[in-house]
């Protein structure tokens, strides 16, 4: 069973269509109680092997963050035996002591979305999980390990606010969300680190940084362009390159951590229900779909 997989991002259909994790193997289309999933790849890198699943689509972005299947793909990479996810997530900059092109490894959350699905457990009254450390610490150790061993500027912490989207923020927004404490503002960590956990799987994101948010820094409006001119050319290039690094990064952090077993505490997330009897070893009987 492979128990490695990656979730990708922006970008990812591009790194995907130059083959920058080599050849690949396609998974059959997994059916699940929340529909199909059918973009899984499955990857054997030096004899490293992990599934690839593109969160926007496989051959372009096709898929904005408020309409990702989140419960679809987590419930296929747990029955193909998944118990450790890395994703990556290309955010915009609220602390302005970040850099457009950086590499951040987030620490923590804050759930803005609306009106996605955000839980397996819809029914039966489970679901009641502390979130001391959102993501996996075994594997924001092995994405920072990962990175000092390449020799890249990053920071090992950082609170990301996930929003709806697919529209932007605005700058009373992000000055909001700064009064929280983020640091980050993107669309895709949540309900994704959330369900994976209910799964009892770990989960972590590594972040390149795509933009400064509405407000941080002035920028006229330019019509037709990215981001309409919330970046300019040369921090574009930067994230181009940061956006080239990624594959090492992700195989580095997956070759540090394959064939360690998890001591985290993300594997017994769901303990308490089992020793009440509520559910048993047998995850896909959890819910009533």
């Amino acid at each position: 069973m492979t128990q490695l997989a990656v979730i990708g991002g922006s970008g990812a259909h591009a790194l995907l269509s130059v083959k920058s994790f080599g050849s690949h193997k396609t998974v059959p289309s997994q059916k699940t109680p929340f529909g199909s999933v059918s973009d899984i790849r499955k990857y054997n890198v030096d004899g490293l092997r992990f599934l690839f699943l593109p969160r926007h689509g496989a051959d372009g972005y096709h898929v904005s963050a408020p309409f990702v299947n989140y419960r679809a793909n987590i419930w296929a990479l747990k029955q193909l035996g998944v118990e450790r996810i890395i994703s990556w997530s290309g955010p915009g900059i609220i602390n302005p002591e970040y850099e457009v092109g950086g590499f951040v490894v987030p620490h923590d959350i804050i759930d803005q979305t609306r009106n996605r699905p955000s839980t397996f457990f819809e029914k039966g009254g489970l679901g009641f999980i502390r979130m001391k450390h959102p993501f996996c610490v075994e594997l924001r150790h092995s994405l920072i390990y990962s990175m000092q061993t390449a020799g890249l500027r990053f920071a090992d912490k950082a609170v990301y606010c996930c929003t709806e989207g697919p529209r932007l923020e605005t700058p009373a927004e992000i000055r909001l969300y700064h009064s929280y404490g983020a640091d980050l503002v993107g669309m895709t960590l949540a309900p994704e680190a959330f369900l994976a956990r209910e799964l009892e799987m770990c989960y972590a994101p590594i972040c390149y940084l795509t933009n400064f948010a509405e407000g941080i820094v002035p920028r006229v409006f330019q019509h037709g362009v990215l981001f309409e001119g919330m970046l300019d050319p040369e921090e574009k290039k930067r994230v181009d390159e940061a956006m080239d690094k990624m594959p090492g990064i992700i195989i580095g952090a997956l070759d540090a951590i394959a064939g360690h077993g998890r001591e985290c505490d993300c594997k017994d997330a769901m303990s308490r229900y089992k020793k009440r009897g509520d559910i048993n070893d047998q995850w896909y009987t959890w819910i009533d779909p």
